[in-house]
């Protein structure tokens, strides 16, 4: 049995174009509180585009992985890609949604409790374990291919002024995103925590701070307001989206 909480925030944007996803459940405001066990699925995505049509990506990548079956034998890549045709198919047929994009950060566990992960875009995965925090995700971003070719530094990736510029999403109508899939061949173990996320938090709440708030003794649902209230606090100015789930013995 598994232990999930998720919350967004629009922050000061007008309207919030993050959404999340727990098992067969659909949120773009407010918070959830599940018990669940697997085969299951969680995510959170973040449109990209503007005009408001960020909103409608993320709904519709959201809705299209909700109606994939989640097991053992689930091609995930293969899955992804299908996912990223729904949305690019949605963009082509309405022309004033034209090259709607979204990230996705997924984590399934399938029917034997095995871990696998999805990541396009800049959403985050991390993994606090043993009062450690540690980032599973790599950003497909233009400041992270920068950093890798040692034209910046790490402390320069998050004031970057093009640090928004994401690599091709779901959506994309020139050129197919490129799934990172992780199948982590082992099972949570009790204490572990992972944390999925979009840049609303991760871009104004360093990781430092992040560890800090989860080491503190409250239960789940406060430690992931405190760190959407330390994220507005710091100048946020974007839709923040955490989901955090933990195995439970009962």
């Amino acid at each position: 049995m598994y232990y999930c909480v998720g919350l967004t925030e629009k922050g000061n944007r007008p309207n919030n174009e993050d959404a999340f996803l727990i098992n067969k459940s659909f949120f773009n405001d407010g918070n959830s509180v599940s018990y669940l066990s697997p085969p299951f699925v969680i995510a959170v995505a973040d449109g990209v585009s503007g005009n408001n049509y960020g909103e409608t990506a993320s709904k519709i990548c959201l809705s299209a992985l909700k109606g994939i079956r989640c097991s053992s034998k689930t091609d995930w890549r293969k899955k992804a890609l299908h996912i990223h045709a729904v949305v690019k198919r949605h963009g082509i047929t309405h022309p004033n949604h034209a090259n709607m994009q979204t990230t996705l950060c997924m984590l399934a566990v399938d029917e034997k409790n095995f871990v696998s992960a999805v990541n396009i875009g800049d959403s985050r995965l991390y993994l606090f374990r043993n009062c450690r925090l540690r980032q599973l995700s790599k950003d497909q971003s233009l400041v992270q291919l920068l950093y890798e070719r040692g034209c910046i530094t790490s402390g320069q990736k998050r004031t970057h002024p093009r640090k928004n510029i994401i690599l091709p999403a779901i959506g994309n109508v020139s050129e197919p995103p490129k799934p990172d899939v992780t199948n982590f061949n082992e099972k949570m173990k009790y204490g572990d925590l992972f944390i999925l996320c979009t840049d609303g938090l991760s871009d104004y709440v360093s990781e430092h701070e992040i560890e800090e708030i989860l080491n503190l003794p409250m239960n789940l649902t406060k430690r992931l307001a405190l760190l959407t209230k330390t994220a507005l606090e710091n100048g946020s100015q974007d839709n923040i989206t955490i989901v955090g789930i933990s195995p439970i013995q009962l």
